[in-house]
Order: C-alpha cells, then structure tokens, then sequence
C-alpha cells in the first residue's frame, strides 16, 4: 500500500473518532455512567488511541505480538485488570475495543471512498481490533481467575478459624467438605495455633462435615499427626452415628485417637485431660 491509510484517518479524525466511540461505549454500559466514570473512560480511550496511532505509524501490521505492540499490550492489560477488579462484565470490556469498529470504518470511508482500496483497509482495521480485542479478553479472563482463586484462598482461611477454648485447649470446627488444599490450610492453621498459644490439646469438630471417606479420614489422621509433632494431642468431636458406622466399613484406624460424639463431651475430656473440673454451683438457700 502506497499509504498508510488506517494510521492517517487516527491521526486527522482524532476527536471526532474519539467523540463517537465514546457515545457507543456509553450505549454499550446499560446505564447512565457518572461523570468520574466518564472522565476515566475518555482518558484511556485517548490513550489507547495514541498507542494505536504509534502503533500503526511504525508499520506494525496485524501481528500484535510484534515488539510495535508493546505498548498496547502493557495498556489493555492495565485496562482488563482495572475493569476485571471493578466488577465489569466481560461483554463490557470487550466493547472497549469492538465498539472502535464502527466510527473508525466510518471515516475510512470517508477518506478512501467505495473500491478495493477501502476493503483491504477495512480488512487491515478489522484484523488489527480482533486481534486486541481477543487479547483484552484473554487478559481480563486472566485477571477474573486471580481474582477468584485469591477469594477462595481467602474464604478456605476464613472457614477453618482456630478458636481458643480454654487455657491450653483449641477448637478448630470444620464445616464443609475436607479436600487436600483444605486439609493444608487448617493443617498450617492449627499448628501455628499450638505454637502461638503452646495449646496442649486440639478439638477437632468435624459436626459440619457432611460426609466422611476413605480421603477425609486420611486427611484428619495427617492433621492429628502433625499436631502431635508439634507435641499436641488431638480429640476428634462431632462422630454421628453414620459417619462411625462409615468409617468401620472403610477400614479406617482410629484407634489412637479420641473421639467423641459432641463438642462438649471433647470439651470436657480437654479439661479433665489439662488438669480441671467442673462442678455445679450449689444453689443458694432459700430464706
């Protein structure tokens, strides 16, 4: 091509492109944005508009991995990851770059006119945005999966509190299904909480676990385990009636150690085993 027509019609329509792909990323929201909103999404489609143009003018092409890119990459993962944080859809992100298509083809009619010229041109720009467009997308897609396993991470520490029940005596109660990256979490857990408070004992309540299996059982022997290295013994509290007759059945050896049916029957061997009694108060006499 004689010229380099896509890189002109960025640089002589600039606001009027940008004007109307604002007007488009307006539609696309659903909603009326508010006006810091406004100012932020005019500022990094200016911005992506200046790496387009910088883009083009050194003769990138279409290959968006080519070192011409750069820049534009660095941007749109910049962009993907604020939106992917801020809670945008992933439609709404895409249409960050898509919505561009119409105002910009737009105006390379304008300045081309009908003929073979416009659609080689129209093909070049349409190549250029896909390809960013897809590269939005997968960088949002990215951001959204860091963000969700760091909320996971967060929820699995959230749900396997270490609570102090008395001197030298933990509780750790466990609701929910007990996997191998759980069993970690409440294993580092429970030892950094023997160690903290140089906790004799350690009730492990297991009332909110629906189900007990051959991996469970493995799971809550390796926890005992450990604890006991760490020279804490652990009584395990919350045996209903099915989940005893399960681990019978699979075999499981629990013979080494405590285990109860609820938490105040642990909680009391704790006691008993830490040096305490408990006894009732006499009630007062009657006058």
């Amino acid at each position: 091509m004689p010229h380099n027509r896509l890189q002109e019609v960025l640089q002589k329509h600039e606001d009027s492109l940008l004007k109307d792909w604002l007007a488009l990323q307006a539609a696309t929201a659903g909603r009326r944005p508010s006006a810091a909103e406004e100012q932020k999404s005019a500022a990094q489609s200016r911005e992506f508009l200046a790496t387009l143009r910088q883009a083009t003018e050194q003769g990138a092409g279409g290959d968006i991995a080519r070192p011409e890119w750069a820049s534009a990459r660095e941007f749109l993962n910049a962009v993907s990851a604020a939106r992917a944080k801020s809670g945008s859809t992933p439609t709404q992100t895409a249409m960050f770059i898509f919505s561009l298509k119409e105002p910009l083809f737009q105006r390379l009619r304008q300045e081309i006119g009908d003929g073979p010229e416009l659609s080689s041109e129209l093909w070049n720009a349409t190549t250029i945005l896909d390809r960013l467009g897809l590269y939005t997308m997968e960088s949002f897609s990215r951001t959204r999966e860091e963000v969700i396993s760091r909320q996971q991470q967060e929820l699995l520490e959230l749900s396997t509190p270490v609570v102090r029940l008395w001197d030298n005596v933990l509780a750790l109660p466990l609701i929910g299904t007990l996997d191998s990256a759980r069993t970690q979490i409440v294993m580092q857990n429970l030892l950094e909480a023997i160690v903290e408070t140089r906790s004799d004992i350690a009730v492990i309540d297991i009332t909110g676990v629906p189900t007990v299996d051959t991996l469970v059982a493995q799971h809550l022997l390796k926890t005992v385990a450990a604890a006991r290295l760490m020279g804490a013994d652990c009584i395990i509290s919350g045996i209903r009636p099915q989940i005893a007759q399960t681990i019978i059945h699979l075999g499981v050896n629990l013979q080494d150690v405590i285990t109860k049916a609820t938490l105040a029957d642990a909680f009391a061997i704790a006691l008993q085993r830490t040096g305490y009694t408990i006894s009732r108060r006499a009630a007062p006499a009657a006058r």
